[in-house]
């Protein structure tokens, strides 16, 4: 039986299919994007935006920290796979390091034992590993709930949510709590980022587009931006100019991972949000 999530996908796909295609060579369904991108914000700010404040507000924030520490140290387990996949072995086995480090001597993750003792913090999915692999990134797309991403990394989200621990956990109302929790706490060390992109933005569908296709790009090429028509100025639209493709390296809250699509995409599809999110 599909998960919810993938039904999410199935349909986006099909909806895609369907016909909404603009002229626009930089983002073939601009018109199904755009669409999707005003639901997103508006299920953001009617719900999670607002839960996400609260939740900043009203935590201690080494209770906040030792959230992050948790999913994270959980995240780094796809991490480690993924980049023993890409060949970057290395990484691969400082990532399992990290896991077996924070996993006994930081409480099951609550500490970042690791980044203490030199572990830098890698973040690999399995999008950036079929990047590595040779693969294109396709289209621009913006799923329903989900958020920013690409054809490529539609296909590898299954493989994504698989391989991430927490999918595992049971009861069930503990994994659904946990999974709370993981959004609001992504969403929150977001907050300001996305306040920012509310008030700079003069086309925030643009901004926010241009910043993620660049920053996955820096991604997938361990933080090496290639030329592409995603650094040409757009005609078409007006708008600003996009985040720097800069990804934090310790076991500190970075807003950069989240920031560039208002949260949608870190937050919630990283882990999805059946799950979270991708993470």
């Amino acid at each position: 039986m599909m998960s919810r999530a993938t039904r999410i996908i199935a349909l986006a796909l099909m909806l895609l299919v369907a016909g909404c295609a603009s002229t626009n060579p930089k983002d073939p369904f601009e018109q199904f994007n755009r669409a999707m991108f005003e639901f997103n914000d508006a299920v953001d700010q009617a719900a999670v935006k607002p839960a996400a404040e609260v939740y900043r507000t009203v935590l201690p924030s080494f209770v906040q920290t030792g959230i992050y520490n948790f999913f994270g140290n959980l995240g780094d387990v796809s991490t480690a796979l993924n980049n023993l996949l890409q060949g970057k072995l290395a990484d691969g086995m400082s990532d399992v390091m990290r896991v077996a480090v924070n996993t006994t001597f930081g409480l099951g993750g609550l500490l970042d034992i690791g980044s203490e003792a030199g572990l830098v913090k890698h973040r690999e999915d399995f999008g950036q590993t079929l990047g590595a692999w040779g693969l294109s990134s396709g289209p621009y797309v913006v799923l329903p709930v989900l958020g920013s991403s690409t054809l490529r990394d539609v296909g590898a989200l299954p493989v994504d949510w698989a391989a991430d621990p927490w999918r595992y956990t049971t009861p069930v109302n503990a994994r659904n709590t946990g999974t709370v929790l993981r959004i609001l706490d992504l969403r929150a060390s977001v907050l300001d980022a996305s306040n920012l992109i509310e008030e700079a933005a003069l086309d925030r569908y643009q901004f926010v587009r241009d910043a993620y296709m660049q920053r996955r790009e820096s991604k997938v090429n361990d933080g090496e931006l290639s030329k592409s028509v995603y650094d040409e100025e757009d005609t078409s639209t007006s708008g600003t100019p996009a985040f720097p493709a800069t990804s934090g390296q310790s076991g500190q809250k970075t807003p950069s991972d989240a920031s560039i699509s208002q949260s949608q995409n870190d937050v919630t599809a990283q882990p999805s949000v059946a799950s979270t999110e991708k993470q």
